[in-house]
């Protein structure tokens, strides 16, 4: 297996409001292979959202480093690190974040557009994703058109057209009902399988986080390997 993202002796660290220094992350080691599925898992508060925006290059540390295909962020000019955001990370957040002016093929289109990639190559690319997350007859919706699922899953969709490394995903089903959640959570896990992407999910959900690989959990400031999601917490 090939490490795609991994982390070394990760912090964070935030000022409180008296001043004094809070701990948010306290020494993160983590290795994602290509292909693998990883869950993290955690109480709220916890810094879940704060690694996973670290892994994405969407903040920057107060300690330690991350690597993408070997290569440290800090190794970046912002500019080209911005350019390893668009290109070779894909992300999903649990709002869907689709622009509503335009259809969800435009949508899926815009990361490529957005790298300056052939009109014809981007759309041909968002229609492949769009049939793989089972949207080929929604392509011309606009989001105001689709369902609170199908508008995630064109989010998916729209994580995966530039053929990142690494999909990201915090919380993806958290602002969708059971049955809208399960056909989600597989299709994650095949997805990730289908285009040997590592993909990291910070999630509440036992059911999404049984479908992981493996299951580690944040707590004081370090994860921990969970061999049961009964052990969630």
């Amino acid at each position: 297996m090939t490490a795609m993202l991994e982390a070394q002796a990760l912090r964070k660290v935030y000022r409180g409001g008296d001043g004094n220094p809070i701990e948010v992350l306290a020494g993160i080691d983590l290795s994602v292979d290509r292909g693998e599925f990883v869950a993290i898992v955690g109480a709220s508060g916890s810094g879940k959202s704060t690694l996973l925006h670290l892994l994405g290059a969407l903040d920057t540390p107060s300690g330690g480093s991350v690597r993408l295909a070997g290569q440290a962020y800090d190794d970046h000019t912002p500019e080209s690190l911005a350019a390893v955001r668009n290109k070779k990370l894909g992300f999903v957040f649990q709002f869907h974040h689709l622009l509503r002016e335009f259809t969800a093929l435009e949508n899926v289109m815009m990361p490529l557009l957005i790298a300056r990639e052939d009109d014809g190559r981007a759309r041909s690319r968002a229609e492949e994703l769009l049939a793989a997350v089972g949207l080929a007859g929604r392509m011309s919706h606009r989001p105001s058109e689709l369902s609170g699922g199908e508008q995630q899953r064109a989010a998916v969709a729209r994580a995966l057209v530039a053929d990142p490394l690494v999909v990201l995903a915090d919380e993806p089903s958290g602002n969708l009902d059971y049955a809208n959640s399960e056909r989600l959570h597989q299709l994650f896990a095949h997805l990730s399988r289908q285009f040997e992407t590592a993909l990291v999910v910070v999630t509440h959900n036992r059911s999404l986080a049984a479908r992981a690989d493996r299951v580690l959990s944040l707590d004081g400031g370090r994860l921990v390997p969970l061999s049961s999601v009964e052990s969630m917490p």
